[in-house]
């Protein structure tokens, strides 16, 4: 399985995020089946604080529980793992934060070397939400203001350019306010790589709306959190031919 060959298929694609802090067992194997009926594309995993033991196991409850790619999306170095099948090697290209640029990725390289992970290298990008997220405190960084899109383009461009395979542009976990449209419009087409929206998306239609402006993929977690039916409400829209046009 290639997972980054999948990502550059042209059709638009719908991610859930499972947060192993904020599941139990029971959750995780229910949301694994209902994501693999609803044909989601793709499970991560991952958070910004993980207070438990559980990321682990839930990884591989996931595994166990449906067919589905299992793409790490770690909040720290410590988030690896050789029952997933990839990881997003973030660098967060937003920020000024050495550690979050490289510090953390030499720690882990050696390990990641050995493991049997797909390995994607990924920009990320946070942008300001309304609301000061966990991300933002963990990574001890500013995001990027939401009517800057020029200073979102030229990050992601920059991006791309040092060679990473995705940009992943994230307005954070129980954001307020949603990567703003017209931002996603003006990075999508200033890049050539595989454009992934995060943070704030809590229906279909906002979903919808974000892969018409340029989104390749969607990645919802909160709002599934709280409201599990929407993983095929929002998968059948993403899916669907109105959400490719542009």
């Amino acid at each position: 399985m290639n997972i980054y060959n999948d990502f550059l298929k042209k059709r638009k694609k719908f991610a859930i995020l499972v947060d192993p802090d904020k599941n139990s067992s029971e959750d995780t194997v229910k949301i694994a089946k209902m994501a693999e009926a609803a044909n989601v594309d793709f499970i991560f995993v991952g958070g910004s604080l993980l207070t438990n033991d559980n990321f682990e196991s839930t990884i591989k409850l996931l595994k166990q529980n449906c067919s589905l790619p299992v793409v790490i999306f770690p909040g720290n170095n410590m988030q690896i793992s050789n029952s997933a099948d990839a990881i997003l090697l973030l660098s967060l290209i937003s920020g000024r934060n050495a550690e979050m640029l490289i510090g953390k990725h030499m720690i882990a390289a050696p390990v990641l070397k050995k493991s049997s992970l797909e390995i994607i290298p990924t920009g990320y990008m946070l942008i300001e939400s309304g609301k000061y997220t966990t991300a933002l405190y963990m990574s001890n960084s500013t995001p990027i203001p939401s009517d800057k899109e020029d200073i979102a383009v030229c990050t992601a461009i920059a991006g791309e350019m040092l060679g990473l395979k995705f940009i992943f542009v994230d307005a954070g976990s129980g954001a307020i306010n949603p990567v703003p449209l017209p931002m996603i419009s003006k990075v999508k087409q200033n890049i050539s790589i595989p454009l992934i929206i995060g943070g704030g998306i809590r229906t279909p239609e906002k979903a919808v709306e974000d892969c018409r402006a340029g989104a390749d993929v969607v990645v919802v977690g909160n709002a599934i959190e709280k409201n599990p039916e929407l993983i095929s409400q929002i998968s059948k829209a993403v899916h669907s031919e109105i959400a490719s046009v542009r």
